[in-house]
């Protein structure tokens, strides 16, 4: 059985790494297009789904990983920032405050009719940082392409006080869950998901612990 992961971020590459299995990445064909009456974290679940289901309709024997991530505060909906100035107005939005981060994954295999998706959300509390954190942090340009304009294996680990949940969810692959589903599907994972979680060996993890 061959793993297909529908991404192009390098993040989720890294997490699925972890496990020492063998997969292949493949970008998604679907846009990402933000459905209005969905919450937040149906609408990462939701998208995950597009992402998996874009390849498994092209690879039917493949198991095809799809996922996705939005910040959630005060009921709204963040996602990646355009430009700088859109990451500061993010940052700024977020700033001494507790926001969700969901990230949903998808596993689908076309051709033994598998279809699994799940959210799995973590809290994570803001400092309330100053206007030099702040302009030190955009002049990193680490917030393109991050949901909630920070990355919390970078720099960005410096704006966060604490977190509550799986770090892992916060990169953007919740690890431990996505192993198991995978293992009840017949892969077998070199390196076992309790031992990575011991070790928390990626960048940060231990910081968060």
């Amino acid at each position: 059985m061959h793993i297909l992961l529908a991404s192009t971020s390098p993040r989720r590459r890294e997490l699925l790494s972890l496990l020492g299995v063998s997969f292949s990445i493949v970008p998604p064909t679907d846009e990402e297009l933000l459905s209005p009456h969905l919450s937040p974290s149906e609408q990462t679940r939701q998208l995950a789904r597009d992402k998996a289901q874009s390849l498994a309709n092209q690879h039917p024997q493949d198991l095809v990983i799809g996922s996705d991530t939005v910040i959630e505060i005060e009921g709204k909906l963040l996602g990646k920032p355009e430009n700088m100035q859109e990451a500061e107005t993010m940052l700024l939005h977020l700033r001494g405050q507790c926001h969700q981060v969901h990230t949903g994954v998808a596993i689908i295999q076309q051709a033994t009719h598998v279809s699994i998706d799940f959210v799995e959300t973590a809290k994570v509390w803001i400092h309330p940082f100053d206007e030099t954190t702040l302009q030190s942090y955009l002049a990193t340009e680490e917030s393109l392409g991050k949901a909630g304009a920070y990355s919390i294996q970078g720099k960005g680990a410096q704006l966060i006080e604490k977190i509550e949940g799986d770090y892992p969810t916060i990169v953007g692959l919740p690890l431990w869950q996505t192993a198991k589903v995978l293992e009840e599907q017949g892969v077998v994972l070199p390196n076992p998901v309790e031992e990575i979680y011991q070790l928390k060996p990626y960048a940060n993890w231990m910081d968060f612990g």
